[in-house]
């Protein structure tokens, strides 16, 4: 199994580290010929209008859009999070999406740079053992739809992962940890 990883802006040599760590085969997307070496997706955080116009410039969204919608397991991260909901909150005027989770996104809704943090989050889906997670300029994903599962809240209120069908957002970075139980379980979708 090949995972692409956008490589379009941000983190992503982050996910490739943690896909070496557990023995996957990857592909850099940068072009939409790349989507079809690949039988799943992780959209890396960064900055999503920057990786929006990209996405625009290199005539990828609607190709990610079909594969998904063919059945293609996708990740979204933090950025990769905004983009693949359905609405954004607070986002810049006209700002788009490739919608496609029924979950809205609030953009920086913990803060700048400057209230970044890290914590340790128990996701059920993942074991037992909390996964330490690390947050930087992220989202909250709020008014899920009705085939979302919420995957992980913080403070009991903010979701921060959720699940629909074969697609997975996270607003946080298990990438930037060593431990892999996350992607291990996005490979299980």
């Amino acid at each position: 199994m090949k995972v692409g990883i956008l490589a379009l802006q941000g983190d992503f040599r982050e996910h490739t580290e943690m896909l070496k760590k557990i023995g996957v085969e990857y592909v850099l997307i940068k072009l939409p010929k790349h989507l079809k070496s690949v039988g799943r997706l992780i959209i890396p955080g960064g900055e999503s209008t920057t990786i929006w116009k990209l996405l625009s410039i290199y005539d990828l969204i609607n190709p990610i859009r079909n594969r998904v919608k063919e059945g293609m397991p996708i990740w979204g991260t933090c950025a990769g999070a905004i983009l693949m909901a359905s609405y954004i909150n607070d986002g810049l005027p006209n700002q788009n999406s490739l919608q496609l989770m029924e979950i809205t996104a609030r953009r920086n809704a913990f803060g700048s740079q400057l209230d970044s943090f890290e914590t340790d989050l128990k996701i059920k889906q993942i074991g037992k053992a909390p996964l330490h997670v690390v947050f930087i300029r992220a989202p909250i994903l709020e008014l899920p739809g009705k085939n979302v599962e919420i995957l992980a809240k913080i403070n009991n209120k903010n979701i921060v992962a959720a699940k629909q069908d074969k697609m997975i957002v996270t607003c946080f970075h298990p990438e930037l940890t060593n431990d892999t139980r996350f992607h291990e379980y996005f490979l299980s979708l």
